[in-house]
């Protein structure tokens, strides 16, 4: 038993012999449309109205997420920031549950815990004390 296909144009809805599956690239992709020959005919003139477009503008570039500025807080040597969020609490400072720990209340748990001190602050006291123990 022989059966008959018949395609429907995917634009107008419209049947007939001249309907057939039209593939077109654009933008590296290729796409496939059933298609009769009057509209076959105008994805042409708008294919190539897009590719003349394209020949003549210009790629614009997604802008980036901007990455996230470095902490500039002191790194602490053995404790994390939530153990300074603990203490500052237990001091009665008011202190943010997220985000940066104010200059401050770092300083301040620096002062309460010398061995704390980022390494830098800690070089920066070694050299002092040297230097006094010269000069003295």
């Amino acid at each position: 038993m022989a059966q008959k296909v018949i395609l429907v144009d995917d634009l107008d809805h419209s049947e007939g012999d001249d309907v057939a599956r039209r593939e077109f690239p654009l933008l590296n992709r290729t796409f496939a449309i059933d298609l009769c020959d009057e509209n076959h005919k105008r994805l042409n003139e708008a294919l190539a109205f897009v590719e003349e477009v394209l020949e003549n503008a210009r790629e614009v570039k997604q802008a980036s997420r901007a990455k996230k500025a470095a902490d500039a807080s002191p790194r602490l040597r053995g404790h994390t920031l939530t153990d300074v969020r603990e203490w500052a609490r237990e001091q009665g400072l008011e202190v943010p549950a997220r985000g940066k720990v104010p200059d401050e209340i770092l300083e301040r748990f620096v002062a309460a815990h010398p061995d704390a001190a980022p390494e830098e602050a800690s070089e920066e006291a070694s050299a002092g004390d040297t230097e006094s123990d010269i000069s003295g």
